[in-house]
């Protein structure tokens, strides 16, 4: 019997990401390309990985032992190239390194400055909090920055998480109109990040403990342009302290409330993600966490 990488990896991405739909955006297949290499794969293993309830599709027993195993054979397989490919023990390969907006630029990018391995590539990749674990999971990625403040599912037991500091939420006021506290900002104009998003959940609930329902004006997926609202004297905002660019002229009180910063790789993964790690953590004090 012999193993096809390509599919084992489509096999994982289904028990991460739950729908053939999921799978086929994921690798940029149709969905019937994705079902007929699974096909494939049932064929080569002589076993049946997958079974259909109404129009949804759901592994097996050993389905589900065969994908969770996969991950593993997919790390090893890739930490042998890397070590095939490595000049004077150097570490060397591609490392896809996932992170949320605001640590972009604060935590990733100052990481792969400070790395200096010529064999050793870094690709970054944007992902918000809620959409980093399962791109972990499904071995789109290799490491994550992410916040596990929301997380509501427990971290799997295949996932190690490395804590990097805490990240205070910081009440944003215009130049020269500073706000003292959430209370004396129930009349104010607010800038919210998108619905359902980590930020707009948490900005809601603490204007609704402070005893008032936000009047929000602005709405933003990027914090560069919250920062623009704010200076500009259209709204008040709530952000964490690591999307505050000191380029803007806004106003910033720290409110009792943080955010635990952390990394995710999966277990047992390759040496040179262990570089990123202290990478990451080298970084940590310059950026403003604790």
């Amino acid at each position: 019997m012999t193993l096809n990488p390509w599919r084992l990896r489509l096999l994982s991405q289904l028990d991460a990401l739950g729908t053939v739909r999921a799978v086929a955006q994921a690798a940029n297949l149709s969905a019937s390309s994705v079902s007929q290499q699974l096909a494939v794969l049932e064929s080569e293993t002589r076993t049946q990985l997958i079974e259909r309830t109404g129009r949804r599709v759901r592994l097996t027993s050993a389905g589900l032992i065969l994908a969770r195993r996969a991950r593993s054979i997919l790390d090893q397989m890739e930490a042998v190239e890397a070590e095939l490919r490595a000049l004077n023990d150097e570490p060397s390969g591609l490392i896809r390194l996932g992170a949320f907006q605001s640590s972009i630029h604060t935590l990733a990018v100052p990481a792969v400055q400070r790395l200096g391995h010529p064999h050793l590539d870094v690709e970054l990749v944007e992902l918000e909090p809620h959409a980093s674990m399962p791109a972990l999971l499904a071995g789109e990625v290799d490491v994550i920055i992410t916040t596990t403040d929301f997380v509501e599912q427990p971290v799997p037991r295949d996932i190690d998480v490395v804590p990097l500091g805490e990240d205070p939420i910081v009440l944003l006021s215009p130049p020269g109109q500073p706000r003292t506290d959430l209370a004396a900002c129930a009349e104010e104009p607010w800038a919210f990040d998108v619905p359902g998003s980590y930020m707009a959940n948490l900005a809601t609930r603490l204007c609704r403990q402070a005893g008032f329902e936000p009047r929000v004006v602005g709405r933003f997926s990027n914090y560069m342009l919250t920062l623009k609202h704010v200076e500009a004297g259209l709204a008040v905002a709530v952000l964490p302290a690591l999307a505050v660019d000191r380029r803007f002229d806004v106003v910033t009180k720290e409110l009792p409330v943080t955010r635990r910063i952390t990394a995710a790789v999966r277990r047992d993964s390759r040496a040179a993600i262990t570089v990123v790690l202290d990478a990451l953590h080298a970084v940590v004090p310059a950026s403003g966490t604790s």
